[in-house]
């Protein structure tokens, strides 16, 4: 028997994420946490322990940061999860705000830094291209940068003097290149490495007057660091005797590095100093680090989860620093390993297993992205499959991070059909091994997940038995000419074109092709006010089940790609579990 209130209460603890502070007042927080059931602002005084909502909205906020002074909390106002909208602003630790900067009108977000002296540096994307504006108290916005091509900010150096944006004018912003510019527009120097090889920075040294960049680069093939000083013109690459792939931060007096280290779905810790290159590991469980940063004192805070234990915010003194208000989710099974040998090469997979005996109905929840991947963290929706008796299955395809730059670079020009050879793989291996029922298998993802769900079901129609796609990608043509103009330029530069450039590419990866050969029963969910997988595009696939008369069921909600209201997360699970259940034999 099925406990309801186990699975629901692991999305309805209360959770939060790493506190942020503001750099020259670090006693001024902000995070973010779903308290009081949807996902809102927050700030923290450290020194008082007072903590404030910020925001109050329907369908929630997710983006937000402080100024260096701790005197303004900004935060992203779209409209029911559009994304498309402005930045407001509100005093620390007050709710009435406004505007940031009423200047400016509604766009997708492309970045923002702030500077001490009240300088905002706002990156627009629109119709129009991507445009980095500089916004100075009570003055007009500033056109900095203007491109057709997709560009963000990247950091704004402590003293203002310079400006760092990611572009990708060279038509390919999935591997982009660094500009690094003054206020007044003129040119420092650039740093690209080629066609292939992205470069991204990651923020300016945190001390007056210096200059030095950290970027993540991939020379090698895999995410490294370098520190780059574009005023003096030279390059320190960080080269450290560590598997997978290494990112950083800075330490606050800049003479060390914060080192996060991923490897095979985990994460652990370092501080690197600068001076005798020393590499010194930072005491962490095993498991995965949502989110790490070096307070002034020079202790390291960080959220941790493991996949059989909840989120926690912890210190590199052992000490909790914050805990939500209410009970804690209940836990969870750990995952197993798998590896198995693929046409691409070996694939990294992620078991859960439930109580039973096997072969076990099984679930293969495919992640979103693609750049992304499946790890050892707390996931809410894989426990719930789990406390119904599947097995889990999730699978690091390539196109998948945390493998090299040849891994998630692999599906290029073949989009989704590559992915889904290494699900394959993977599955069969389930099915030989005895994990998994092969009359009983679900195919499930959301996102760029749900693409690969529909995509499967067509294109492997006698591998899966129910399939449940979330906000997806259905009709490939449709859903490039509607969505947020970063995702076409993401496309392009993965389908080495437009629509009208590659139309056969876009054909053989589009689920709509495929969709007279589906033989699974099919669920959709999808947001209404999605500008990443629109729905138009979802209508034109369900309209074609229809007309096929394939058994498929549509549930629809008001707000964007995906749901920041615990609920109606928790109704969206129910009804996946609930069509899966029904469809092979299990309720």
């Amino acid at each position: 028997m099925v406990d309801d209130e186990r699975w629901k209460a692991r999305f309805r603890a209360a959770r939060m994420s790493l506190p942020r502070w503001a750099r020259d007042a670090p006693d001024r927080n902000i995070y973010r946490s779903n308290a009081t059931g949807t996902w809102e602002i927050y700030t923290w005084d450290r020194g008082t322990g007072a903590q404030r909502q910020v925001t109050d909205r329907p369908n929630g906020t997710w983006m937000a940061t402080i100024d260096p002074a701790g005197e303004w909390v900004w935060w992203f106002a779209d409209t029911d999860g559009d994304e498309f909208g402005v930045w407001n602003r509100a005093r620390f630790g007050e709710t009435e705000s406004a505007p940031a900067v009423p200047g400016l009108e509604p766009s997708y977000p492309s970045g923002l830094s702030l500077g001490r002296s009240g300088l905002a540096v706002i990156g627009r994307t629109t119709e129009d291209g991507n445009t980095i504006h500089l916004c100075r108290p009570e003055a007009e916005p500033e056109v900095l940068y203007h491109h057709a091509e997709d560009a963000h900010i990247a950091a704004l150096s402590r003293d203002e003097s310079l400006i760092a944006i990611g572009h990708s004018e060279h038509g390919d912003s999935r591997h982009m290149a660094l500009r690094v510019l003054r206020p007044d527009g003129s040119v420092v120097a650039d740093l690209w490495d080629g066609p292939g090889k992205g470069v991204y920075g990651a923020g300016f040294a945190p001390v007056d007057g210096d200059a030095r960049l950290l970027v993540n680069h991939e020379r090698r093939g895999r995410d490294e660091m370098l520190i780059w000083d574009p005023v003096a013109g030279t390059e320190r690459e960080i080269v450290l005797d560590l598997p997978g792939e290494i990112g950083a931060d800075w330490y606050p007096d800049g003479t060390a590095l914060l080192i996060s280290h991923s490897h095979e779905a985990r994460d652990e810790l370092y501080r690197y100093d600068l001076d005798g290159g020393t590499l010194t590991g930072i005491d962490t469980p095993r498991g995965v680090i949502g989110g790490a940063a070096v307070r002034p004192d020079g202790t390291v805070e960080f959220s941790w989860s493991s996949a059989a234990e909840p989120p926690v915010i912890r210190a590199s003194t052992g000490a909790v620093v914050l805990t939500p208000p209410g009970p804690a989710a209940p836990p969870s099974v750990p995952v197993e390993d798998v590896w198995v040998d693929g046409p691409g090469g070996r694939i990294h997979a992620l078991v859960s297993k439930p109580e039973g005996d096997r072969p076990y109905p099984t679930v293969f929840d495919v992640h979103g992205g693609p750049t992304a991947q499946d790890d050892d963290s707390f996931v809410p929706t894989a426990a719930a499959w789990v406390d119904h008796g599947f097995a889990v299955v999730r699978v690091n395809y390539r196109g998948s991070t945390g493998y090299g730059s040849e891994w998630r670079d692999a599906i290029e020009g073949r989009v989704g059909l590559t992915e889904l050879e290494d699900i394959k793989a993977v599955r069969d291996w389930a099915v030989e091994s005895g994990l998994a029922d092969p009359s009983r298998l679900v195919l499930t993802g959301g996102s760029w997940g749900g693409f690969l769900t529909l995509l499967g079901i067509g294109t492997q129609p006698d591998d899966w038995s129910v399939a449940v796609a979330a906000v997806p990608v259905a009709d490939y043509v449709a859903a490039y000419e509607d969505e947020m103009e970063g995702l076409q330029a993401f496309d392009r530069s993965l389908f080495g074109g437009s629509p009208d450039e590659v139309p056969d590419r876009y054909r053989e990866s589009s689920p709509i092709t495929y969709v007279e050969s589906v033989k699974a029963p099919v669920l959709v969910l999808a947001g209404e006010n999605d500008p990443r997988c629109p729905i138009r595009q979802i209508d034109n696939y369900l309209a074609r089940l229809a007309e096929l008369d394939l058994p498929h069921e549509v549930y629809r909600y008001d707000a964007g790609h995906g749901s920041l209201v615990v609920e109606e997360r928790i109704t969206q699970m129910a009804a996946e579990i609930g069509f899966a259940r029904k469809h092979l034999g299990m309720s």
